[in-house]
């Protein structure tokens, strides 16, 4: 044995050094590779902790630091869980204060652990010093709960462990990590259904597991599921199933640390891929192995989050029971149980299966009651597989579901706990399908199951007094409505046949009707409501991709329709659908662009004339432009230079307002040689709207393209004219990407400076390239390119026109390469709609040009953009 100081200075330290660190690098190694090669995970953990134990022994040994110190392995190395890349969480336990000798030894002994290849948080305390510390840190409670002696004093050890068990108080513990557990959920999003779960801590993962243990033992109630079974707090079932979701995790955890090579609990899309393949998912045909891996994923942290809940809440009543008073009895079933609701008797379910939905009906009519107790939760939870085939089929049980739809309040709630259960997946199979089904089409941030309940949570807002300044015209709309449950049963229904193969609207009308006919609803509103689930994206997909000011396009929309009840009801779901895809999808351009279609369609609908043709639109939009430049205080005839150098489509495509507009911009500048570039905040009340009046220039889009992106900013609509002098007159809807505010301020910069390059030509602003999401690199987008002719209920003066449709992956200066593309085929561009979902474009332009009438023009420009569009 030599002193510390004296052996780092020597060969045989470094040599000491050296053999520690190979025999650590060598034996993790080979662990991993026998782990990877069908191990098990836990024999995995508790070997890398025996070998660390091992390693910190022999250097303790070898080091003969004093016998009255103690070494404690703490934390996750303390309860004999090391992951891979886990760090080892040390405490060098003090008999008393160390002078400045055992100081620099105890620094050295620190240095040469790092040195010989382990990550260490280490502290070194007395045993007052550890329990004042944990008086005040929970974190460093909880760490001491699960202390374990490595080498060293074993008194010390022994002292060190009765102080702190007697220290703590189990019912201040377990009020202090419950706390800390809600703040965790909140900060990884309260659900355990992000695109890139937290298998740690995120909501359902390992540290919910390793919680419920803390506190038990902090408690006094043991250390492992087997104890928390015998005293009752769980089930013989919910222990297995505790069991069976810590291994899942636990795997998950451990590859995922061999993968990155690091520590990383995160299930990035660069490693869900290669966890799959390992872990035996395979790609179907609708679906990729990383889908059905993370369907895997889902599922286990739901039942984690469902089981914690009712084991929490049977651990708080025995820590605090509540004050002994009477139950109130609700029926010969149920009774309230201090706002709870409570059965009479644990067999409740099992005697009458009914009351499985009972409960959500009587959760929905008693206003007093805030939840279920623990009993019923763990009831409900066992009683899941009463429903069966004989159940669906009991015309009780369809009136009890049916009417959880007509209750009017608590509806969105009541769904949810009844997935969270297993029974709504249970009563609909198709919806039991559903649940954790994450979609990589880079717009949907939910799961299938949590976008339908977000969907439906959308429309039941639209009904709430307290939210009626959000949709005012939705609020106003379903008011008036009547009967809205058909909306929910057909949002329940929208998207439930996701993930099948073939048309999901189709295949979900199919069900939605079904649904309706076992459930008895009238014939009119069965196929109300499947004609709502079949055309759920009509109205969206108009809106955003097709010209909505063409009178055309508003009456054959309207003819789809029907009436103003279909009509309303589609406006409804369709923005509660968008909002419950993904908060990057809804923005109030798109707001604005349904509540056009909407109104124009209503007003056609509600019309006891013909369909206008297109010289009546064209005379009411005139009009209705004059009597708009009449506030202005201009001339009579300010308008009439610019409108004999317009042709009729200028008339159909713009709106009155924006032709006012640029008549008041143009009346004195039309032969101007100096480009004209005027901006202003939209009268829709979202975005900048751009005009751009110039002499007619070779790679004009392009240029106005480069320079908006450039600036910050992305076109979502754009109408493209050329007068009959030869003039471009371009009207651009602009939003700014970098949140800018109201963009009042870029006003006066986009006019100058657009106008300058513009005038002198400048050299086209080519975007910077910039890197795509990773939800982009990891899942890509097929893109997708097709040229079809223009089917128009209206004449068109320039020629034949051509629908480009184009979907891809979004990347910085993707509509930059297609507007160079068009440039480059001599396409004539004359409107664009840029629509963005998410990390998913799906563009549409109304383009022309002698070669394209031929189909091999049309084919050499698709293949063109395919091979551009190319990630």
């Amino acid at each position: 044995m030599v002193d510390l100081v004296d052996l780092l200075d020597c060969p045989a330290g470094s040599a000491l050094v050296s053999s520690s660190r190979n025999r650590l690098l060598s034996a993790q190694r080979a662990l991993a590779e026998r782990f990877l090669e069908g191990g098990d995970a836990v024999r995995l953990l508790d070997a890398r902790c025996r070998l660390i134990d091992d390693v910190l022994r022999e250097l303790w040994n070898e080091l003969a630091l004093p016998a009255s110190l103690a070494l404690i392995a703490v934390g996750g190395y303390g309860r004999g869980e090391l992951y891979p890349a886990s760090d080892v969480d040390l405490l060098i336990l003090l008999p008393a204060e160390p002078d400045d000798t055992l100081t620099a030894q105890l620094e050295q002994l620190v240095c040469l652990l790092w040195d010989i290849g382990l990550e260490t948080g280490h502290s070194v305390r007395t045993i007052d010093q550890c329990l004042e510390q944990a008086a005040g840190n929970i974190t460093v409670q909880t760490s001491m709960i699960e202390a374990r002696l490595l080498t060293g004093n074993d008194l010390l050890f022994r002292e060190f462990s009765s102080r702190i068990k007697s220290s703590l108080d189990g019912l201040g513990f377990f009020q202090t990590k419950r706390i800390e557990q809600e703040d965790r959920h909140q900060r990884f999003g309260e659900t355990p259904y992000s695109l890139e779960a937290n298998c740690k801590d995120g909501p359902g993962g390992l540290r919910d597991l390793q919680l419920i243990l803390w506190i038990t033992q902090a408690a006094g109630y043991g250390s492992c599921w087997q104890d928390l079974e015998g005293r009752g707090f769980i089930t013989a079932d919910e222990r297995r199933l505790l069991e069976s979701s810590e291994g899942f995790l636990r795997v998950l955890r451990t590859r995922l640390h061999l993968l990155a090579g690091r520590r990383e609990d995160r299930l990035l899309f660069e490693y869900q891929t290669a966890l799959a393949e390992q872990l035996g998912f395979t790609a179907t045909a609708t679906r990729r192995a990383s889908e059905l891996l993370m369907q895997q994923y889902y599922r286990t942290a739901k039942s984690v989050m469902q089981i914690s809940t009712i084991v929490l809440q049977n651990i708080g009543a025995a820590l605090l029971p509540a004050p002994k008073e009477a139950p109130q009895p609700i029926n010969e079933r149920f009774q309230n149980s201090s706002e709870f609701l409570d059965v009479v008797h644990d067999e409740v379910f099992s005697e009458t299966p009914a009351a499985l939905l009972e409960a959500f009906l009587i959760l929905q009519q008693q206003e007093g009651l805030h939840g279920l107790t623990a009993r019923t939760q763990r009831a409900l939870w066992r009683a899941r597989t009463l429903i069966d085939d004989d159940f669906r089929k009991q015309a009780a049980n369809r009136a009890s579901f049916l009417a959880l739809f007509k209750q009017g309040r608590r509806l969105t709630q009541v769904l949810r706990r009844m997935n969270q259960f297993g029974i709504l997946g249970r009563y609909l199979p198709g919806f039991g399908r559903i649940v954790g089904q994450m979609q990589h089409d880079l717009f949907h941030a939910y799961t299938v199951d949590q976008h339908i309940l977000q969907v439906m949570q959308r429309l039941r807002r639209f009904t709430l007094e307290e939210f009626a300044h959000e949709y005012p015209l939705c609020s106003r709309l379903i008011s008036d409505f009547g009967d809205p449950w058909v909306l929910y049963i057909a949002a329940l229904f929208h998207d439930i046949a996701k993930g099948r193969g073939g048309d999901h609207s189709e295949l979900g009308a199919i069900d939605a009707r079904q649904f309706c006919v076992d459930h008895g609803l009238a014939p009119a509103d069965s196929e109300f409501v499947a004609w709502l689930v079949r055309r759920h994206l009509l109205m969206s997909g108009t809106a955003q991709k097709q010209d909505i000011s063409d009178p055309g396009v508003i009456a054959r929309f309207a003819a789809t329709v029907g009436d103003e009840r279909h009509l309303v009801a589609l406006y409804l779901l369709t923005v509660a659908d968008i909002r419950g895809t993904s908060p990057k999808v809804w923005n109030a351009w798109k707001g604005q662009l349904l509540e056009q279609l909407f109104t124009a369609t209503r007003r056609a609908l509600l019309s006891s004339e013909a369909p206008p043709m297109a010289a009546g639109v064209i005379a009411r939009r005139q009009q209705e432009a004059r009597r708009l430049m009449r506030f202005f205080a201009l001339p009579e005839a300010v308008h009439e230079n610019l409108w004999q150098e317009v042709d009729t489509v200028y008339f159909l495509r713009q709106s009155a307002e924006e032709i006012a507009w640029h008549a008041r911009a143009l009346h004195d500048r039309r032969d101007v040689n100096k480009p004209l570039v005027k901006a202003r905040i939209s009268p829709l009340g979202s975005g900048v709207e751009v005009m751009v009046y110039t002499r007619d220039q070779a790679d004009l889009f392009v240029r106005v393209v480069g320079f908006f992106s450039r600036a910050g900013y992305s076109i979502v609509d754009a109408k493209i004219h050329t007068t009959r002098s030869a003039h471009a007159l371009d009207t651009f809807m602009l939003l700014d990407v970098s949140d800018r505010g109201s963009g009042r301020e870029m006003i006066s910069y986009l006019e100058h400076e657009l106008t300058e390059r513009l005038f002198r030509q400048s050299p086209v602003d080519v975007p910077a390239s910039g890197r795509v999401s990773r939800q982009v690199r990891h899942f890509p987008l097929s893109p997708l390119v097709s040229i079809q002719p223009l089917v128009s209920l209206e004449a068109d003066e320039t020629g034949k026109l051509f629908v480009l449709t184009v979907v891809a992956a979004d990347r910085p200066g993707l509509l930059f390469v297609i507007a160079a593309q068009l440039a480059a085929h001599r396409a004539n561009l004359h409107t664009a709609k840029i629509s963005t979902l998410g990390e998913r474009v799906e563009d549409t332009f109304l383009i022309s040009g002698s070669h394209l009438e031929e189909s091999a023009g049309r084919v050499k420009l698709e293949t063109e953009l395919l091979k551009q569009l190319q990630i």
